[in-house]
């Protein structure tokens, strides 16, 4: 009798990737359980880590992932991809705000750390596919043969909009068990498998920034990367030119902000745009935040070969925007898209992703540019 194929799960510590394990192993799967060392919680001690509550990848995380392998009865073992996190996520992390972007560091993680180098530390072990908590869903077309990324069930839950950069050959040894689940089964799962972690809250934060505080971590890394920040205050100024007040840094301030403003105004104002290259912070009504149309860059297409001629779909801007009708218009080559909504949308942000959906199915993604 053959050896049935040994899958990897990716264990964080959290209810999700735990029911995972104790799911696969209750089903008689062949399992490994890995848990990725990311960031070091200790570096940036002025951040002081020890006071932040709600992120992943802690090291209370790590001893809780230990405990239910131990529990499901599985080989267990923490691997160390902090350079790799460092470069591909921390270091883009903080050069998108030093130029004006706002970036997605979860993200940057599921395309070069979870369904890239973690696939290739799993296949080290002789692990021929990988299963994460993630809330998605993997079908193949019965006709084409390609492998198809769908929103998951639990739409409160959905995690799409951070998988857009999945390519076929990951999405074809990637299981996500608890697609098709919502929160609440997920959770009553756990403790039916008695899981000691079935009430342990959801993770908010960022794992690497403490109390999501992303300015005074930039300020910080900087600091010990010996990287100069030099003057980064300016003026607030309207469109039309006109002064409201100062900032003490640019990088302060995403599009759409309307709090920590610190202007005398007659009316709300919000952000709407910033200048790394003058650095100036541009305010304005929140009509002045509405966008009809922008491009998106490198983009990622998932379950369709790329577009040849304009298509029509349903696309998020963030994560919880609900996805919007728009068609998608060929802008130059495969990786380049411009999306004209049907209705102007509210705070189109550079650097954050733009996810082009048909229903459930995930057609692909790039970044707003």
């Amino acid at each position: 009798m053959s050896k049935q194929p040994l899958i990897a799960v990716a264990m964080s510590g959290g209810v999700d990737s735990s029911v995972v394990a104790g799911l696969l192993k209750r089903e008689g799967a062949n399992i490994v359980g890995m848990t990725m060392q990311l960031w070091n919680q200790r570096r940036l001690a002025e951040l002081a880590p020890e006071t932040a509550t709600g992120r992943c990848c802690s090291i209370d995380d790590v001893y809780d992932a230990r405990y239910v392998a131990q529990l499901v009865g599985i080989p267990y073992y923490v691997v160390n991809f902090e350079d790799a996190f460092e470069k591909n996520v921390v270091k883009p992390f903080v050069d998108d705000y030093l130029h004006g972007r706002t970036p997605i560091p979860c993200t940057l993680c599921n395309n070069f750390i979870k369904f890239d180098t973690f696939i290739e530390m799993a296949e080290g072990v002789g692990a021929d596919k990988i299963a994460t908590g993630h809330y998605a869903r993997i079908t193949q077309n019965s006709e084409s043969g390609r492998w198809e990324l769908r929103r998951a069930l639990d739409d409160t839950k959905d995690q799409t909009y951070f998988l857009f950069g999945l390519t076929q050959t990951q999405l074809a040894r990637t299981l996500f068990p608890l697609g098709g689940m919502v929160k609440t089964e997920v959770r009553e799962l756990a403790k039916t498998l008695a899981l000691p972690i079935a009430d342990k809250g959801d993770s908010q934060e960022i794992c690497f920034v403490p109390n999501g505080d992303y300015k005074s971590f930039i300020e910080a890394y900087c600091r010990e990367q010996n990287i100069s920040l030099g003057d980064m205050s300016g003026d607030i100024i309207t469109r039309d030119g006109q002064v409201l007040g100062e900032h003490s840094g640019y990088h302060s301030y995403t599009v759409g902000q309307r709090r920590g403003l610190k202007i005398a105004a007659g009316e709300p104002l919000y952000v709407i745009a910033t200048e790394p290259e003058s650095k100036r912070v541009i305010v304005g009504r929140d009509e002045e935040l509405l966008t009809q149309a922008f491009t998106a860059r490198d983009v990622n297409w998932i379950s369709i070969p790329p577009i040849q001629a304009p298509r029509r779909s349903q696309v998020r801007i963030r994560n919880r925007h609900v996805p919007s009708d728009a068609t998608l218009v060929p802008a130059g080559d495969d990786t380049r898209v411009q999306v004209r909504f049907d209705s102007p949308q509210r705070a189109v942000t550079p650097g954050q992703g733009a996810v082009f959906y048909d229903g459930d199915l995930v057609l692909g993604g790039g970044w707003i540019d």
